[in-house]
């Protein structure tokens, strides 16, 4: 196969540039009496801005100079909140607070210094916020020059939620060894300035987010005690759980501020996931369930006024958009983005497959290459986190390589989200044990089916992606070769210069660094280089701070060093994750030219 030539007809017309452009996203949604407002993400600049719907018409806040992103526990979120005639952000820049007036008044700060701020909520005059100053992190309400400290001591905070009456404060916290997706803990104070733990104090561990009060100031939360992130609340009977889907109404809580279910006249709104794919829909006080999915198969940034729905949703043909369902005939309005980069007969689909691996199965979404060539070479995309996911949804990189006559397979490996605590939890201590027999299982399984040709098949991933795919090249002999994007190759050393949000997280996923030493010798990479026999490709970022750059050098020194094909390539001004739309539309390039080379050879 000759990959630069064996395009599909769309392929020309589709470039990396084009790719990235229709990355644009959207976050932190919320409607207020002067209209809607959400965080939006560009790439051309790489810059975040609110912007203001209202009366039909959109108009960008954010001036030049600014970008409104948090990075407190690095990965940041609800970087803005509403207030009655103005809106508090967190700079990019310098991560503080700054008010800024609807009238178009230029923002001014409300903070100095060297703490960050995220989890922003309106309190009155005041605004709530995880506060966060070297590593210590507490809870703070903030007012033009006041500053107030609400809850300190424990290693972590999140989700400030005050009831409408102003009179109950609610809050999640969690300590280390504990991640916010294996226990936490749900507190809340009284008028009376008492406070006591709701849940996650005693019994089995529990991850509790996202906490809400309804509007009679009763307190509800997700919670996966009895095995997914479902609603649970206060009842006649006491802290209970409500009737719901037997399935995650969450995401793993990475970034702060999420927004997946709201109570709702003595029911609840909430999306959750079905084998991957999302629904909405309102449960009513009744039990009956309203059902609102439409065509969408992801829903995130969940709002509502007494007409409108609000979310930030996508389909597996159309790209992330702000839309307003009507909750009486349901008719879908889509306010910004949701421009589909292709025609829709033009995009390759994912299918949902189950596969078996191990003594186990796995989950992940196929998309066919669009010039219909069967049995096809495959890419294997492996998401970071690990303790995240991916959705079944139009992404413009997948489609760059369907274009190109390659069939993607995007795997929820075990230890992924959205399928249940069990299934997250499977991860424990087999971090590069069973995603690598997952993404391997893939291949074969796919293969069977007569789908791919699994001696054309190569595997990428970034960050913990990046990891799956260094050992799977290290440890099996499956894949043609492997990109790893700002990748894990020495855990040891991430683990010694990695922030504190992550800094307990590899005792989790490996073991202790001393007590289990040989298990991560066995499981390192970069001490198992010279088993890695084909090409591989490196991007990083220069300034990233979870994987810092010395690691992707010394692996890309030790291929080198071993006589195997392989390239680097750094950007100066990127962190973890790249955002600058050169710098993208460069790596998904230079990508596809290296595997190209590789199947020509």
């Amino acid at each position: 196969m000759s990959a630069p030539h064996d395009l599909s007809p769309a392929a020309e017309h589709f470039s990396a540039q084009q790719a990235v452009a229709a990355g644009t996203d959207f976050a932190e949604l919320e409607a207020g009496r002067h209209g809607l407002f959400w965080n939006e993400f560009r790439p051309r600049d790489g810059a975040c801005r609110i912007w203001q719907w209202r009366d039909g018409q959109a108009r960008c806040l954010t001036p030049d100079g600014f970008s409104v992103r948090s990075r407190v526990y690095e990965y940041g979120g609800r970087s803005f909140c509403l207030g009655d005639d103005s809106l508090v952000f967190v700079n990019e820049a310098d991560q503080q607070l700054y008010r800024q007036g609807l009238d178009g008044s230029p923002p001014r700060a409300l903070t100095e210094g060297e703490r960050r701020y995220g989890d922003l909520v309106r309190a009155g005059d005041r605004v709530l916020a995880v506060e966060e100053s070297g590593t210590q992190h507490r809870l703070v309400a903030i007012a033009e020059r006041t500053r107030e400290v609400l809850a300190e001591g424990a290693d972590f905070y999140a989700s400030p939620t005050l009831s409408d009456d102003g009179q109950r404060l609610a809050w999640i916290e969690w300590s280390r060894p504990d991640q916010p997706w294996t226990a936490t803990r749900l507190y809340v104070r009284e008028a009376d300035g008492q406070t006591r733990c709701v849940a996650g104090d005693s019994g089995p561990a529990q991850s509790l987010q996202q906490p809400r009060f309804d509007t009679e100031g009763r307190l509800y939360c997700l919670s996966d005690l009895n095995g997914f992130w479902q609603p649970w609340g206060e009842t006649a009977r006491g802290w209970q759980p409500l009737p719901a889907e037997a399935a995650d109404h969450a995401a793993a809580p990475w970034q702060l501020g999420a927004s997946t279910w709201l109570p709702v006249d003595g029911g609840y709104l909430a999306t959750w996931f079905e084998q991957g794919f999302s629904r909405l829909g309102l449960r009513k006080a009744n039990g009956e369930l309203e059902a609102f999915t439409s065509d969408y198969s992801r829903f995130r940034c969940l709002d509502l006024d007494g007409d409108f729905i609000y979310a930030v949703a996508a389909s597996p043909v159309l790209p992330a958009a702000v839309i307003a369902i009507d909750r009486h005939d349901h008719s879908v309005q889509v306010l910004a983005g949701g421009v589909a980069p292709l025609p829709a007969d033009q995009v390759s689909r994912p299918r949902g497959f189950t596969y078996p691996s191990g003594d186990s199965e796995a989950h992940g979404f196929f998309y066919p290459a669009m010039n219909g060539r069967k049995p096809a070479p495959l890419i294997v995309f492996i998401h970071g986190g690990p303790t995240s996911a991916c959705y079944p949804v139009l992404d413009p990189r997948i489609q760059y390589w369907a274009q190109r006559g390659f069939a993607v397979a995007d795997l929820n490996y075990r230890g992924s989200s959205g399928y249940g605590r069990a299934y997250r939890q499977a991860l424990h201590l087999r971090w590069g044990e069973i995603d690598v027999e997952d993404a391997c299982a893939a291949v074969l399984h796919l293969a069977a089916e007569g789908l791919i040709d699994p001696y054309q098949a190569f595997i990428r991933g970034g960050s913990a992606g990046g990891y799956t795919t260094l050992c799977a090249l290290a440890f099996q002999d499956v894949f043609r070769g492997g990109a790893s994007l700002y990748g894990v190759s020495d855990p040891l050393a991430l683990a010694r210069a990695t922030h504190k949000f992550e800094g307990d997280y590899l005792d989790w996923l490996i073991g202790d660094p001393e007590r289990d030493a040989e298990r991560y010798r066995a499981r390192t990479p970069l001490l198992h280089a010279r088993n890695i026999r084909v090409p591989v490709i490196f991007f990083q970022g220069e300034l990233d701070a979870v994987v810092v750059p010395e690691q992707t050098r010394s692996m890309l020194d030790a291929l080198k060093a071993n006589g195997v094909e392989t390239e680097g390539h750094f950007y100066p001004g990127e962190r973890h994750g790249f955002r600058r739309a050169e710098n993208l539309a460069h790596a998904l390039e230079e990508e596809w030219k290296f595997y190209s080379r590789i199947l020509e050879g």
